[in-house]
């Protein structure tokens, strides 16, 4: 990611002389930026990508994993935070987090009701002069933001209350999101000028909604009756469906953070291809190995797995070490849905902290190591991986904290608010009927 910026908004402020005004002036009409046609157009489709991840991918993901009477509740969940995300990205979002200015940590809200974008200004590529329509970056962001939250919810669903996900939702992407995607991907934000590499949310998607996940639901509590009563997924064909649509989007995701349709578009999405279909394998075989069956959820486990380290080495490895890493963290998150969960007893419902959260911090710490060009990586001359490391593990243990710090926060003002959690009547008939009035299936 690269900060967006008003190309040519620097001219305004150099101290032209009056002999010297013709020649600058060609010289800045020289240096307007080049929007081609063909990176927008892929833009606009990996915008399209990404939100086919949410809705339906992750809503059928996620459904499938619950329980009967709680899979339209998820699903209402899953599209509805996405739905204002758009609107709080549009009133202050985006400001905050790529508005003109402000610091390491925020931007400057200039942009707050997208004051000053139109069709005709632009956001910055990795390319120098190539630009995209400032409105196709503020849409493409605009998705990361709203899948970021709905992933959240994976730990609290079957007994969140849907206004208190609503309150939450705002809280979290305005004080725990936005400023973390400033600080990794805006051209000032603290990590992006120290060389984090994030290339398209590890830190930002993954690792935050992972530990969001994780302190959520350690405030709101267990599901009546875990974990001494069984609490299978009522459908594995959709929570299938759900992830062939995640993998299909995240070429949106991956790829789609070049900004640009050209070759480091194309390494994202060899790695999106092999690094996912390692873990996707590696999670049954260590299924098999250590007793049990390679199972369809596995699979299915596996595949996000892989996704979610992948996503910061994108475009940051060559094809080799996506394949290791991918492999790595399945095994790694594996062991942390099937013995670290139940050696501590939270109630992690759909496992989002087991595996967005380990998986984000196994990809965001191997993405310093497969970078190299050792390894086939594209690092550069001079580059030094022993730093690269500490910068890696700064900028995750700051994610950690802060994610943790502001989801404490928002989880207990949308329980002052709304009260959390649904009574334990509507609990145990399911939060279909409960909150919704409306059934999944007529039986």
């Amino acid at each position: 990611m690269i900060a967006v910026r008003r190309i040519g908004a620097g001219f305004g402020a150099l101290a032209l002389s009056a002999f010297a005004a013709a020649p600058a002036f060609a010289q800045a009409a020289a240096a307007a930026p080049t929007v081609n046609k063909g990176d927008t157009a892929w833009m606009l489709t990996s915008s399209l990508l990404v939100l086919m991840m949410i809705v339906p991918g992750l809503a059928l993901f996620y459904g499938g994993l619950a329980r009967t009477k709680n899979m339209l509740s998820v699903m209402t969940q899953v599209g509805a935070v996405a739905a204002l995300t758009m609107l709080v990205w549009v009133g202050w979002g985006y400001a905050e987090a790529f508005g003109d200015g402000g610091n390491a940590v925020i931007a400057s809200f200039s942009k707050a009701l997208l004051h000053g974008v139109s069709p005709s200004t632009t956001a910055a590529t990795f390319t120098p002069g190539v630009a995209l329509p400032e409105y196709v970056f503020v849409c493409f962001q605009m998705t990361f933001a709203a899948i970021t939250v709905a992933l959240v919810l994976g730990s609290v669903v079957e007994r969140m209350k849907f206004s208190a996900v609503m309150v939450f939702a705002v809280l979290w992407l305005t004080l725990v999101y936005f400023p973390i995607a400033h600080m990794v991907w805006a051209g000032n934000g603290y990590f992006f000028t120290k060389g984090a590499l994030d290339y398209a949310g590890g830190t930002v998607v993954h690792i935050n909604s992972g530990v969001s996940a994780l302190v959520a639901c350690l405030i709101l509590g267990k599901r009546i009756g875990y974990p001494k009563e069984p609490m299978p997924p009522h459908s594995l064909t959709m929570t299938g469906i759900g992830t062939g649509l995640l993998w299909v989007g995240w070429f949106g995701f991956n790829a789609g953070s070049a900004l640009e349709a050209n070759g480091a578009a194309g390494l994202a999405m060899i790695n999106t291809f092999v690094a996912t279909a390692s873990a996707g394998l590696v999670w049954m075989l260590t299924e098999r190995v250590t007793g049990h069956k390679g199972s369809a959820l596995g699979f299915c486990s596996g595949i996000v797995a892989g996704l979610v380290a992948v996503t910061p080495a994108a475009g940051n490895s060559g094809p080799l070490g996506a394949i290791v890493l991918g492999a790595v963290a399945s095994v790694i998150c594996f062991f942390a849905v099937t013995k670290l969960k139940p050696k501590l007893g939270y109630d992690d419902a759909l496992d989002t902290f087991g595996v967005h959260g380990i998986g984000g911090m196994v990809g965001a710490m191997g993405t310093g190591i497969v970078y190299s060009a050792a390894l086939g990586g594209p690092s550069p001359d001079g580059w030094s991986m022993s730093h690269q490391l500490l910068v890696q593990a700064e900028t995750v243990v700051t994610t950690i904290v802060w994610a943790a710090i502001g989801t404490t926060i928002s989880i207990f003002a949308a329980k002052l608010v709304t009260g959390l959690r649904v009574n334990p009547d509507v609990e145990r008939e399911g939060l279909d009927l409960g909150e919704h009035g409306e059934r999944a299936y007529n039986m």
